[in-house]
C-alpha cells in the first residue's frame, strides 16, 4: 500500500472512531460511578432499590461498572469531606441518595454529572434551576409533590372526623413546601395545628411531650431523614396516646400509623437508575427534567384503626391501595 493510501485509510479509521458514541468507544472499560450515602450501603433502606435498578439495566459491579461508595455513617458533618474525596477520584458521574446528601455533592462539583433521588425541593435546595430544565450538572427524581400535603390532611380528617387539633412533626431544615400546604388545608378544614420541630433525634422527646401537652387529637408527620429514622418511636407515641397518624410514605402505615399517602419511594429510587444510565450513555443532565411522583398509594392500617376505636368507612377502604389487617 502506498504511503498516501495508508494515511487516507488511517485517517478514515480515526474519524470513524471519534464519531462513535462515548459509551461505544469505552465499552471495554467499566464506568466508574461514585455513590454518596448518608448512612452505609447496608444500612440505607433505599440503596438496595437503586442497586436493583442498575442491575435491571444490565450493569454488573466489577464488569461494566465500578461503584465507588462513600458514606457518612449517619454523621452529617462528614458529608463535605466525603464529597470532596469522591470528586478527587474524578468518576464518570456521581449518584447522591438523599436530600441532605445531594446539595453537598452539588456544592463539591459543578462539572462531574450528578444524578439524585431526594425528598427535598430540588429548586429550593439549589440542585437545579428548574424542574423542567435543570440547567447544570445535576438531575434526578424527587419524592415531593406539593398537592400531596393537603390531600394527606384531608384523608386524615376523613378517616378520623372527630379531630380538630393536629400536631405537625417536621424538620425545619428539610427544604420543602409541605408545612405551607398543610397550613392552607388546615384552614379550609377548620383544623388547628400545633407545630413540633424535629431537627435531630434528641429533639424528639421534647417535641412529642409538647404535642401531648397541647391536647392534640391527631398527628401529621412530614417525612424527612430525621422523622423516618424515628418511625418506631413516633408511631409508638401515637398508639399510646390514641392519636390517628398520617405519614407520607408506606412505611408509616406499615409501622403502625393509621394512614400513609404518597409515592412508592422504593420504585422511585429504583427508577433513578435510569438517569444514571442515560447520563453514562451521553445525555446532558442540564436537559433531563427532574421527575416528580405521578402515582400515589393510600395505605390504611385497619389494626391501628380498631385499636383507636375508629370505624373507617367502607368507601374509604375501597379507595385504599393496601389495607393492613
Amino acid at each position: 500500500m502506498r504511503r498516501r493510501q495508508f494515511i487516507t485509510v488511517l485517517g478514515g479509521a480515526a474519524a470513524s472512531l471519534l464519531s462513535r458514541p462515548l459509551h461505544a468507544q469505552r465499552s471495554a472499560k467499566p464506568f466508574r460511578l461514585g455513590v454518596m450515602l448518608y448512612s452505609t450501603p447496608q444500612g440505607d433502606p433505599n440503596n438496595e432499590a437503586f442497586f436493583r435498578g442498575m442491575s435491571d439495566l444490565g450493569y454488573v459491579d466489577g464488569q461494566n461498572i465500578v461503584f465507588e461508595y462513600r458514606f457518612a455513617e449517619g454523621k452529617l458533618e462528614r458529608l463535605p469531606e466525603l464529597a470532596a474525596d469522591l470528586v478527587r477520584l474524578n468518576p464518570d458521574m456521581i449518584y447522591a441518595l438523599g436530600g441532605d446528601v445531594a446539595p453537598v455533592v452539588r456544592k463539591a462539583t459543578r462539572t462531574i454529572p450528578i444524578a439524585f433521588a431526594v425528598s427535598v425541593d430540588p429548586v429550593q435546595s439549589g440542585l437545579v434551576t428548574s424542574l423542567a430544565r435543570p440547567g447544570g450538572n445535576a438531575t434526578g427524581v424527587t419524592f415531593l409533590s406539593d398537592e400531596l400535603a393537603a390531600k394527606r390532611l384531608v384523608l386524615l380528617k376523613e378517616a378520623a372526623p372527630h379531630i380538630s387539633r393536629v400536631a405537625v412533626l417536621f424538620n425545619p431544615d428539610h427544604v420543602d413546601n409541605e408545612l405551607r400546604e398543610v397550613e392552607r388545608a388546615a384552614a379550609a378544614l377548620n383544623v388547628k395545628l400545633h407545630l413540633a420541630e424535629l431537627r435531630r433525634s434528641s429533639d424528639l422527646d421534647g417535641a412529642l411531650a409538647a404535642s401531648s401537652q397541647a391536647g392534640v387529637e391527631g398527628l401529621y408527620v412530614v417525612s424527612s431523614r430525621q422523622t423516618v429514622a424515628n418511625i418506631a418511636r413516633i408511631t409508638e407515641f401515637a398508639t399510646q396516646n390514641r392519636l390517628p397518624l398520617a405519614g407520607g410514605w408506606g412505611a408509616w402505615a406499615q409501622g403502625g400509623g393509621l394512614i400513609s399517602y404518597g409515592p412508592n419511594v422504593g420504585e422511585m429510587v429504583r427508577h433513578s437508575a435510569v438517569y444514571v444510565d442515560k447520563i453514562l450513555k451521553g445525555a446532558n443532565p442540564a436537559e433531563l427534567p427532574v421527575q416528580q411522583p405521578t402515582r400515589f398509594e393510600l395505605l390504611v392500617n385497619l389494626k391501628t384503626a380498631k385499636a383507636l376505636g375508629l370505624a373507617i368507612p367502607e368507601p374509604f377502604l375501597v379507595r385504599a391501595d393496601k389495607v393492613i389487617e
